[in-house]
């Protein structure tokens, strides 16, 4: 089994990511956990419009994956199971969650995307040593599910060598583009190196090949490909280091090497034109794959949806221990989230509203903090507290309302206002 994530942003890239059909034979969404939403792109929406109240919090998502062999299939119950024991390992108990599962060429596996704000605390929650988490969950598992261990690089180590790094998600996309699979690019690419002792004489080895050596853009050097592939010699060459690439390669002046974009160019211009066309039509293929999930994707919003003006009753009225206790949190939420959306800034509270304080604020409703009330009165008291909700959030859009009046609009406002001014000192 493997598990992997990390913190992320960006709501309608994750939905338009894990919606995709193009690249699995099966998605399906297994659960949409506490937002009031039941669409996969307006939970993240929610949870998106949430962090807003954090605003230190760059990356409001976690989304790990959870991998197993094509003859490891879980259950229902052992995916809700490995997804609530890594939860609980990335501290993440609790908070409003997303998962889909995916099957690929008879393999399945599921994402989850998790919100990492607390709406109770408005923090982040740390996402700090998530490898080590990742890996100390999937070793507890596979021991409990039966499954094939797997050699991870953080624990159980056990003397064992650390295993090889796998390609990244752009690496696995450029062999798309290219049909060059980073494999097979490592052992060409060793093979030269260890053939050579020289960094001229790896040069000539490698455009014998039909490689180029180039100047990188954020490293000193890199291989491009007879497609146009751009490759780190550190990870194309096993057993080299940074260090040892610089070593060898200290004859050669990077300012005498081609850029990365006239070394992918001359490399284009030699292939023969059918074979050039061939890979502009693999390129349109795949870029047209990314795109597709695009396609329905709504035009970017000034406001927050009507389903994200709610996220700060409903997700602090779970947690609550009382009824006025939620609600006062929902009203100050929403006021929050608004104020903060719209160029406010959230009204500092005062020593009598601290806790134990009896007298309420305003914004929240007649009742008293901790006074018992019927299931009856709770249903009524929510009702109540979402029609303010929403009469607050017309005002905000009335009142912060972003579009300018048009030259015969403030003419006219213009007018009104000296006309209203004349006839009060008429009256007066």
């Amino acid at each position: 089994m493997i598990a992997k994530g990390g913190s992320t942003s960006g709501a309608d890239r994750l939905a338009d990511h894990l919606k995709r059909i193009d690249t699995n034979e099966r998605m399906e969404v297994k659960e949409i956990r506490g937002v009031a939403a039941e669409d996969m792109r307006e939970a993240f929406r929610e949870m998106e419009a949430v962090a807003t109240g954090c605003p230190r919090c760059q990356k409001p998502f976690y989304h790990a994956s959870i991998n197993t062999r094509a003859d490891e299939r879980l259950t229902d119950e052992q995916r809700a199971r490995a997804i609530d024991r890594l939860e609980e390992e990335l501290g993440l108990t609790g908070q409003p969650r997303v998962v889909v599962v995916h099957e690929k060429k008879d393999r399945e596996h599921c994402h989850i995307v998790w919100a990492r704000v607390d709406s109770e605390m408005m923090r982040a929650i740390p996402d700090s040593h998530n490898y080590r988490k990742h890996e100390l969950v999937a070793r507890e598992l596979e021991r409990e599910f039966g499954h094939e261990r797997v050699q991870g690089a953080h624990v159980e180590r056990d003397g064992v060598p650390r295993p090889e790094r796998t390609p990244s998600h752009d690496e696995h996309q450029q062999a798309e583009r290219t049909g060059i699979k980073p494999k097979a690019a490592r052992e060409e690419i060793t093979a030269l190196w260890k053939s050579t002792d020289s960094g001229k004489a790896f040069r000539e080895a490698l455009e014998d090949k039909g490689w180029l050596l180039a100047n990188g853009d954020r490293r000193d050097f890199v291989a491009v490909d007879r497609l146009g592939g751009v490759h780190s010699l550190s990870r194309r060459i096993d057993g080299a280091k940074v260090a040892d690439v610089r070593t060898r390669l200290a004859d050669i002046d990077p300012k005498t090497l081609p850029s990365v974009a006239n070394a992918r160019a001359a490399q284009l211009a030699r292939l023969p034109e059918r074979d050039r066309e061939a890979q502009r039509q693999r390129e349109r293929a795949v870029q047209g794959r990314l795109t597709t999930a695009q396609r329905g994707r709504p035009a970017a919003r000034g406001r927050v949806s009507p389903t994200a003006a709610g996220v700060g009753a409903r997700a602090a009225g779970r947690a609550a221990d009382t009824v006025a206790n939620a609600v006062g949190k929902a009203i100050e939420g929403a006021a929050s989230l608004f104020e903060g959306l719209f160029g406010g800034a959230p009204a500092k509270k005062s020593k009598r509203d601290a806790p134990g304080r009896d007298a309420p604020s305003d914004d929240q409703l007649p009742l008293a903090r901790g006074t018992p009330v019927s299931l009856q009165e709770h249903d009524q008291l929510v009702r109540q507290a979402e029609e303010d909700k929403a009469k607050r959030r017309q005002q905000y859009l009335r009142d912060f309302d972003r579009e300018a009046p048009d030259e015969m609009q403030h003419d006219s406002d213009l007018q009104r206002s000296y006309d209203g001014g004349r006839e009060r000192k008429r009256g007066e």
